[in-house]
């Protein structure tokens, strides 16, 4: 589910996403923190840059024309919980938040983005390409979904 931040200006967006797993929430937890390993099983994070101990940057580039680079930042991180928060900047600025629970033998990880679009493009065709902007996130999204499904029966396997 997408929509805009409600009293935000234009750039600004919310992201919800629902990702149910096949593994358990330990396994889901370590492949989600594992930020050097999402070029293997998410092919729109196309590079990743150790920055610091707690910090990468991620190019990413799904089906639009453009790529953006994103660094995330490790606020708060929490196995027992099953909770994960990174700070976003770059092209995007904002929040990253992640929830996970045992559901069955599965893991249902729950992802909230508050961001705003600070790559200037983006930011100049916001008013008229927003619609396009959330399909093409909804759809990279669709993909990392299906790759960590693929990449945590793998690793089980």
């Amino acid at each position: 589910m997408t929509d805009s931040l409600a009293g935000r200006g234009g750039g600004w967006y919310r992201f919800r996403d629902t990702w149910l797993l096949p593994a358990s929430p330990k396994a889901v937890f370590d492949a989600v923190v594992d930020l050097a390993a999402y070029p293997l099983w998410w092919r729109d994070v196309r590079s990743v840059s150790q920055v610091d101990e707690d910090t990468a940057e991620l190019v990413c580039r799904s089906r639009l024309p453009y790529a953006l680079t994103v660094r995330m930042h490790r606020d708060r991180q929490d196995e027992r919980e099953g909770r994960v928060r990174v700070l976003l900047s770059g092209d995007l600025e904002g929040t990253l938040a992640g929830a996970l629970m045992a559901v069955g033998t599965g893991t249902r990880l729950e992802i909230t983005q508050e961001v705003e679009a600070r790559k200037p493009l983006l930011r100049k065709l916001d008013r008229i390409a927003r619609p396009v902007f959330r399909i093409n996130h909804a759809l990279m999204m669709r993909r990392g979904h299906n790759g960590l499904r693929g990449y945590l029966r793998a690793s089980a396997g």
